[in-house]
């Protein structure tokens, strides 16, 4: 049986919902009420993806993001009542792929869903080219990217954004660029997103990411990967 997705939503009614379009399109599915279960549950089946509520009891889901992102990349989908900018800019800084505000569609929060697994994994034939550049490797048949031969921990949108950057360097990409790779349906986004991507991944890739020396801006427009050498 596939992986489930786990549904972390404490009013029964809306995970009822989110659950019953979900399996529609095919997924197997969990819920948990709660942020507490909501690890267990993810310890015990290891889901495909993870939609998480951030109003929880027990345990809230910003603290459920940071754990589940202390100890796994699965794909997360954060649910919100609250539409300033910060909240969301704040849920991917902790790691979140993307969020869907409510009252939302459950139309197209499946739609989000299936883009990013998309998004996680690539289709056949195409990216499977293993990346280098130095001391970086990125390998996409085993989602996998090692600096100086030590693994390193990436979400699924820093993975396919290491992947978008590392596939063309030298290249300059417009953030508008980037987000259209990202979010093929016309999803509404922040405009600070890739920033906050690829503030992200500098803390994970780069000596000093104050300076850069792999992912770099080009102030007016947007970023590009260094050059080998």
């Amino acid at each position: 049986m596939p992986p489930p997705i786990l549904i972390v939503e404490d009013d029964p009614n809306t995970a009822k919902l989110v659950q019953t379009y979900l399996e529609r399109e095919g997924f197997a599915t969990l819920i948990a009420p709660d942020g507490r279960q909501a690890l267990e549950m993810c310890r015990r089946h290891e889901p495909l993806f993870v939609i998480l509520d951030l109003m929880l009891p027990e345990i809230d889901g910003w603290d459920v993001c940071r754990r589940l992102r202390a100890q796994s990349n699965v794909p997360i989908l954060m649910l919100t009542a609250r539409q300033e900018e910060i909240d969301r800019i704040m849920g991917l800084s902790l790691g979140a792929d993307d969020y869907v505000v409510k009252p939302f569609s459950p139309r197209e929060l499946v739609e989000r869903v299936k883009a990013i697994l998309r998004r996680t994994r690539p289709a056949n034939g195409s990216g499977k080219e293993v990346l280098r550049v130095v001391d970086l490797v990125l390998d996409p048949l085993k989602h996998k990217v090692t600096l100086v031969d030590q693994p390193v921990k990436l979400t699924s949108s820093e993975f396919k954004l290491l992947q978008i950057l590392m596939s063309s360097p030298g290249r300059l990409f417009s953030r508008d660029e980037l987000l259209d790779r990202f979010y093929q349906h016309g999803e509404s986004v922040v405009d600070r997103v890739i920033d906050v991507h690829i503030g992200k991944l500098r803390q994970k890739i780069e000596a000093d990411p104050a300076n850069p020396c792999y992912i770099l801006t080009v102030r007016g427009f947007g970023y590009k990967f260094r050059e080998e050498g």
